[in-house]
């Protein structure tokens, strides 16, 4: 009887463990700290955008739509259309504002804190970095609920 107890115990444990790390959505700071991007479910596809920036007031210059290049790098999709692939896996598209092109990525939580992002040229030329669960406090402003999934038609 105490064998089945701490089985259950340890399936239990094992379970709620899992559950807790399947969870990408939330606030993640980027690895050289110089934004924060903000996850959503947006309908089964996980959507990130930038929440926060170092230097506020940038804008997406090197956009290849002339008509976006001014557009403001606050609210704009970076992590966009990210479908389960796996267990704590999630691949689709990553947009980089720094040369305007998106790159097919993915993510991977690595732990309850820690977001693994890596994007791919050619599917072979692949590089990444870790996002940390960014610890919001009351000063911080965030997005509008929503925010990530009202993107969805404008990315790019």
């Amino acid at each position: 009887m105490i064998k089945r107890a701490i089985l259950f115990g340890m399936v239990t444990a094992s379970a709620l463990t899992s559950s807790a790390f399947a969870d990408a959505t939330g606030d993640w700071l980027v690895a050289d700290r110089t934004a924060r991007i903000s996850i959503a479910d947006c309908g089964g596809a996980l959507w990130g955008v930038v929440s926060w920036e170092r230097d506020p007031g940038g804008v997406d210059e090197k956009n290849p739509d002339p008509d976006k290049r001014s557009r403001p790098i606050l609210a704009m999709p970076v992590l966009i259309g990210m479908k389960a692939s796996g267990p704590n896996q999630w691949a689709g598209q990553i947009y980089n504002s720094d040369n305007g092109k998106i790159y097919s990525g993915g993510l991977t939580l690595i732990a309850a804190d820690v977001l693994r992002v890596r994007g791919c040229i050619f599917l072979i030329l692949c590089g990444g970095e870790n996002w940390t669960r960014a610890a919001l406090t009351a000063e911080d402003k965030k997005l509008p609920e929503g925010a990530a999934c009202s993107q969805n038609n404008a990315s790019r």
